[in-house]
């Protein structure tokens, strides 16, 4: 059995120096905010380049607090991704904003600047750029962008902590940078948590304030806020393996390079293509396969013991709950629609082995020859997305 993430490597690697310092915390009394939180949020700022860090529950709150943090509410638009996680979206219904869904660039799978500077209304106040996949957006032209129009950049970097766009961390480059640190992300505790960034002295307070029930001293609300704390055993297993986290992403870019040898030149598969002018962190290593036959190649590795995943098998504009809204009816996003019926991400994380990936590209290979047979007329090869 080969799954889609393993943690239990990274933790054995871990686990005397997590234990230790969960003891400490655990015998310390303080589980609430105090020192392991304030820690931990020190050394996450310093390793972006020196930004303030306002830690949360979630990459979800990050995402609602920012966009709290520069009043977007009813009656604004925000554009984002016709393909990501809900969260992207979920977070501007929250505010009361409308989410503007423009489509993807087929080859990096993150937003289309050209359709986002096609998308700006007299309403729109926001933009929230997805680095999907560990992949960095375009984020010179989506700032060009936004500057242009006067808009706020909110970066979307749950799958993306320690990417690189121009050579500066994502997160940094726009108004606020938005992590997750789920179990399988890049960096990962072990349940949930998230972090806000910001250069901004006056939104750092009042995310700080908005997280904390909108208190701007004790038992003084200025706000109405939620209880989005980062818990202090989480912060405690961040700051452990924050250290880390540089050598785990080129191990995972090294994952990423054994994969593109292994698959190349399979007939109606398409490999990902690597980021120009950035550099990604392979949270996901995920491949096109055309012709229709993506779920059939997942039902076979299922059948050998091998997990793979879609992500995203549904746009957002396409959701249920976005149905009767009439946000979507201009839209044109055929290319996410193109993308959720193609991708699949293959086993990707640092412990992977080397033969675990041979054996995962071995079945791919068989079973592509062998359902590629049954075409009519064969799609072809690798085109110019690889």
């Amino acid at each position: 059995m080969i799954p889609l993430v393993d943690l239990t490597e990274q933790y054995q690697a871990l686990e005397p120096e997590l234990l230790r310092r969960l003891q400490e915390v655990l015998a310390s009394g303080q589980y609430i905010n105090g020192r392991y939180v304030a820690q931990f949020e020190q050394e996450f700022g310093e390793w972006l380049g020196g930004i303030p860090v306002v830690s949360c529950n979630s990459g979800t709150d990050a995402l609602y607090l920012a966009l709290r943090a520069f009043e977007i509410g009813p009656g604004a638009e925000v554009i984002t991704s016709a393909f990501s996680f809900f969260a992207s979206s979920e977070v501007i219904n929250l505010v009361g904003a409308t989410p503007v869904f423009v489509d993807i660039d087929p080859e990096s799978f993150n937003l289309d600047p050209k359709q986002v500077r096609q998308a700006i209304t007299p309403r729109t106040r926001a933009i929230i750029p997805v680095h999907l996949f560990g992949r960095p957006a375009p984020m010179g032209d989506i700032l060009a962008v936004a500057k242009a129009a006067d808009l706020v950049v909110i970066e979307d970097c749950a799958q993306a902590t320690g990417a690189c766009w121009a050579g500066q961390p994502v997160g940094t480059l726009g108004d606020c940078g938005c992590f997750s640190f789920f179990p399988t992300k890049n960096l990962g505790t072990c349940g949930d948590g998230g972090a806000v960034v910001a250069r901004d002295a006056g939104v750092v307070e009042k995310m700080r304030s908005l997280k904390n029930h909108g208190q701007t001293q004790q038992y003084q609300h200025g706000y109405i806020g939620v209880n989005s704390r980062l818990d202090a055993l989480h912060a405690a297993i961040l700051s452990v393996k924050l250290p880390y986290v540089r050598e785990w992403n080129r191990r995972r870019e090294a994952v990423a390079l054994t994969y593109d040898r292994l698959l190349e030149g399979i007939p109606n598969l398409i490999r990902p293509s690597w980021v120009q002018g950035g550099r990604s962190v392979w949270n996901q290593y995920t491949v096109r396969i055309l012709g229709g036959l993506r779920d059939r190649v997942q039902q076979r590795l299922h059948q050998r013991g091998i997990s793979s995943r879609v992500y995203y098998p549904i746009p957002l504009p396409d959701q249920p709950v976005y149905q009767d809204r009439a946000l979507t009816e201009a839209a044109n996003y055929r290319e996410a629609q193109r993308a959720a019926a193609e991708v699949l991400s293959l086993p990707c994380y640092p412990e992977l082995h080397h033969q675990q990936q041979v054996e995962i590209a071995r079945h791919i290979r068989t079973a592509m020859q062998e359902l590629t047979k049954s075409l009519s007329q064969p799609i072809g090869v690798e085109i110019a997305l690889s």
